[in-house]
């Protein structure tokens, strides 16, 4: 069986991405790689977004970016900026084609559908496929996007909304979500945080029906394109494998309070591309482990104080937009640290520590 010198096993953002980086950089000139995906083809399947608080390779990928949003609470709406660390929303399915593109030009990468075509023997394997096992106790951020059309100019596409709370709970958390790319084209989004396998709360069609007619009123529009995903905010028990480097969700790249991880999955390719003559030799790269203790207490408040979570939500950006955003990134200081945990209501966060 044919051997390479690296082997990433899942071909979608945290394998392309690290393959791009090792592509763009050269350090495949000399080396052998296998990427190994059952797809058949790859086809608009997600949206990405995040606060562009550090560069990165994909910027021709961005549909849009905005420097204006809002948070919703029932009630109320806070208007807030991020003109230093603009939004910005990357399509899938355009930066599957940037990469493929350019990794196709190189004869030393492979692809291949499943892992028992090669030999793993002396490989250094990077694994993005998660192992999560669902105990029906964990915390997943699963949603339901649609990107629709309307025939006449409707949003105001210089400011996205963050989370609107004025929405069903069912005794979870939910919130919506709008992206207008343009005055007619916006992706809107029914996003829960709950139990995986609590079935009543994935009538998402419906929801996104009523939010649409009711809270929007838009009656009539073209749904060009529908997205469904789930993101676990847990860490999966990842035994250590020699030469075997688990990368993206599976290496632990998503903040658990948010979901956020394609900049993540930027940094650690990054990282692993800079020590790559060494990577087994290295410290993994990890999220700081001041954000791990947080987000576990902030979760634990989460999932047993779900009616309060939309006022906690809409209180958090009462600090400096800068520092949440910062500390939502994984980029605040102690300064700012400081000011997000004193908007939090005290009683309920400390009965978590303990």
């Amino acid at each position: 069986m044919k051997e390479f010198d690296y082997i990433i096993i899942g071909g979608g953002c945290a394998g392309l991405s690290l393959a791009y980086e090792l592509e763009i950089y050269e350090k495949l000139k000399d080396k052998t790689l296998a990427i190994i995906e059952p797809r058949s083809e790859y086809k608009r399947d997600k949206t990405w977004s995040f606060w562009k608080v550090i560069p990165h390779n994909f910027e021709d990928c961005v549909i849009k970016s905005w420097e204006n949003f809002t948070v919703n609470s029932p009630n109320k709406v806070k208007y807030l900026e991020c003109k230093k660390t603009p939004y910005q929303s990357i399509d899938s399915g355009t930066f599957y084609q940037k990469i493929l593109k350019r990794l196709q030009k190189n004869k030393n990468i492979f692809f291949f559908k499943n892992i028992n075509e090669i030999s793993t023997l002396n490989s250094v394997v990077f694994n993005s496929v998660s192992n999560q096992k669902d105990n029906n106790n964990n915390l997943w951020q699963h949603f339901c996007g649609i990107e629709v059309e309307t025939d006449k100019d409707f949003f105001d596409d210089e400011i996205f909304n963050l989370m609107d709370f004025a929405c069903e709970q069912r005794n979870r958390v939910h919130f919506f979500y709008t992206l207008p790319f343009s005055k007619r084209k916006a992706l809107i989004e029914t996003t829960w945080i709950s139990e995986i396998n609590n079935e009543k709360l994935k009538d998402y069609d419906q929801q996104i029906d009523d939010y649409l007619a009711n809270h929007l009123n838009i009656r009539n529009c073209k749904v060009n394109y529908k997205e469904t995903g789930a993101i676990p905010l847990f860490r999966a028990n990842n035994l250590k494998k020699s030469k075997e480097i688990n990368i993206g969700t599976a290496g632990g790249m998503t903040r658990l309070s948010t979901g956020y991880t394609f900049l993540n999955i930027q940094e650690q390719s990054k990282y692993i591309r800079e020590n790559i003559e060494r990577i087994t030799d290295v410290k993994l790269f990890k999220i700081k482990k001041k954000y791990e203790f947080l987000d576990k207490i902030f979760l634990k408040v989460l999932k047993n104080n779900p009616a309060q979570m939309g006022q906690i939500f809409y209180k958090l950006f009462n600090s400096s937009p800068s520092g949440v955003i910062n500390f939502l990134s994984n980029k605040s200081n102690f300064k700012e640290d400081l000011g997000i945990i004193s908007k939090m209501p005290k009683w309920i966060f400390l009965k978590e520590l303990f």
